[in-house]
């Protein structure tokens, strides 16, 4: 709605909008997360959990609202059609950028349930780490949820693609062990894969470029595929599941690249 304004100005309006935004719903989040923590009974904090999302949901929904009023960014999707808002998600996705978040909020909001990020410093640790993820894993049993990972760990850069000496050709090695555990901690409760590439056809913006509205579009594939019995297993313990599941992994990385090119193709010709 205000394009016409220069790009700078656009940015700083945004900036300020979204912190403001962050900090109206963040009061009431943390007085609800206190309430929650106060009284041990599984009803209130049930009830309080419900509250919770529902108070984030409303955050992303007026970030999304200043995006686009202040921006003209086109995001192109393929695949909602497959997500419920009733399901039990673990959602993966290659990572370049910090506006890969907003977009993932932006496009998944009211979809699937509320996006829970979980990102692991050190999936190495497996005694200390694994109990860990379970306590994490703990309160999402109870009700639907979007388990968020970037399984890469960290965002693409050339420098980082040329260290690793990545056998992929847009993304960085992933790494199997986070989503693992979580898995394994979730015992069962998650039965889907959300499988999110996300594709930027002007190179990889910075966050300000995309509060400015310089970004012009941004293209997202998304696939979804049941989590049958071959995914389930002790990724601690079992030597053989665990190697299973990296094939399994790195598999799903290699056709995340085709994808990628398949992505970055389509969007020269449609120059």
């Amino acid at each position: 709605m205000l394009h016409f304004l220069p790009g700078p100005v656009i940015g700083c309006i945004s900036v300020i909008l979204y912190i403001a935004n962050t900090i109206l719903w963040l009061i009431p989040i943390l007085i609800c997360s206190l309430l929650k923590a106060l009284v041990p009974l599984s009803q209130w904090q049930k009830f309080f959990s419900y509250l919770l999302d529902q108070l984030a949901s409303n955050w992303v929904l007026c970030n999304t609202f200043i995006q686009k009023v202040f921006t003209k960014t086109k995001i192109n999707v393929t695949g909602l059609e497959k997500l419920k808002m009733k399901d039990w998600y673990l959602v993966i996705s290659n990572h370049q950028s910090w506006i890969d978040i907003l977009v993932l909020q932006r496009v998944l909001h009211g979809k699937i349930p509320f996006l829970k990020f979980f990102l692991k410093k050190n999936p190495h640790l497996i005694g200390k780490d694994i109990d860990t993820t379970k306590k994490a894993c703990e309160k999402f049993k109870h009700k639907p949820v979007s388990v968020m990972n970037f399984i890469e760990g960290t965002r693409f850069t050339a420098e980082k693609h040329q260290q690793q000496h990545s056998p992929f050709q847009r993304l960085l090695k992933p790494k199997a062990g986070g989503i693992g555990f979580v898995l394994q901690a979730m015992k069962g409760n998650l039965s889907k894969v959300v499988n999110v590439t996300i594709y930027y056809p002007d190179g990889t913006p910075k966050l300000f470029d995309f509060l400015s509205g310089k970004i012009k579009q941004i293209n997202i594939a998304i696939e979804t595929q049941d989590i049958d019995e071959s995914l389930k297993g002790d990724y601690v313990n079992d030597r053989a599941y665990k190697i299973q599941f990296q094939k399994w992994v790195n598999q799903l990385w290699l056709d995340k690249d085709k994808k990628m090119l398949q992505l970055e193709a389509q969007a020269k010709k449609d120059m």
